[in-house]
């Protein structure tokens, strides 16, 4: 059993057989500590030493995040709890093939779903009409990818579609031309590049929750500092998450150039204000609140979950129980 704390001023407490929870004099919480595998505390959520102890002696996972959903740390008896599954990881990113199939899912899984935040578009925009037929043609060559060389190139060449449709959804004034990230050049891309930090900082959390490391990945390269394997878990989530809340907020002028700030540093030429974080970081958590099937919660579950249960099954492929990965898909 997975258990999540979330009450702020909450204490995990230790009472024979039992994982007690409570808040001051109040029992907030009573449940079989043989029935808990992982203990996820968030924000101010303290544990006590008893309790600590045992659940460290019996290898239940203690994993504590912050409020925003940043990993911070777990208990853990000693280093080698996930060495097993790492290594599982490790010899599967150096399987070109393997890593050909489950790269190639997570593509296709990205381009069907920006092909539904441009459908409707599509429909009454003849710029965002040609870029879908463009990312429909590269989805057909993505299915037929003999390497992951191949792959990034035809996913890059999708993205570019994508973006030309997307472009279509700012006002002219917004003067967005295409993605463009190091650095964001105008408001467009620096909101963009928000939303999707606020989206990797989830998916690299959920991936530690599950015990995969996040930097052994399939479709993006091996590289110091790089989160490859968050990058690709994140791909699907891009234009499901991400893409919808910054163009719902531009589209519904929630936020507009006003919310921007320019300066003359080559290193951030634009950035968006305080206020302006505060509305995107609202909806963003709003979005995170959607319901969505998903087969792992038997129904809808929150998209928040949606993340978990993907890492979750990105393990089961890791350790073998799972062949494919299988992407979320909008409809």
């Amino acid at each position: 059993m997975q258990v999540y704390v979330h009450e702020q001023g909450a204490v995990v407490r230790k009472k024979g057989g039992l994982l007690r929870i409570t808040k001051g004099k109040d029992t907030l919480k009573e449940l079989p500590l043989m029935k808990v595998q992982q203990l996820i505390l968030v924000g101010n959520v303290q544990v006590t030493t008893q309790a600590g102890k045992y659940m460290v002696n019996q290898g239940i996972d203690v994993v504590f995040v912050t409020t925003t959903g940043t990993f911070n740390y777990r208990y853990d008896k000693s280093e080698t709890k996930f060495a097993d599954l790492r290594r599982q990881q490790i010899n599967l990113c150096n399987n070109p093939q393997r890593s050909l199939e489950i790269a190639r899912q997570i593509v296709i899984g990205k381009i069907n779903n920006q092909r539904v935040v441009l459908a409707r578009r599509a429909e009454e925009d003849r710029k965002a009409a040609a870029a879908l037929r463009g990312m429909m043609d590269m989805l057909k060559q993505v299915e037929r990818a003999a390497d992951l060389d191949q792959l990034r190139g035809f996913e890059g060449k999708a993205a570019a579609f994508y973006f030309d449709g997307v472009r279509t959804f700012f006002p002219r004034q917004w003067g967005f031309r295409k993605r463009e990230y190091h650095p964001p050049p105008d408001p467009a891309n620096s909101l963009l590049s928000y939303a999707y930090t606020l989206l990797l900082k989830d998916v690299k959390t959920r991936l530690h929750i599950v015990g995969l490391d996040p930097s052994f990945g399939f479709f993006h390269a091996l590289a110091d500092n790089r989160p490859s394997l968050a990058l690709d878990l994140m791909e699907e989530f891009r234009p499901a998450i991400s893409d919808i809340v910054v163009l719902t907020l531009v589209l519904n002028r929630e936020l507009t150039l006003d919310d921007f700030d320019t300066t003359n540093e080559a290193g951030m030429p634009v950035y968006l204000s305080k206020a302006g974080r505060e509305v995107l970081i609202a909806a963003y958590e709003d979005r995170l609140s959607d319901q969505i099937y998903h087969p792992m919660a038997q129904g809808e579950t929150a998209y928040r979950n949606v993340i978990e249960h993907q890492a979750r099954q990105m393990r089961w492929v890791v350790e073998g129980r799972a062949v494919d990965y299988e992407p979320i898909q909008l409809r």
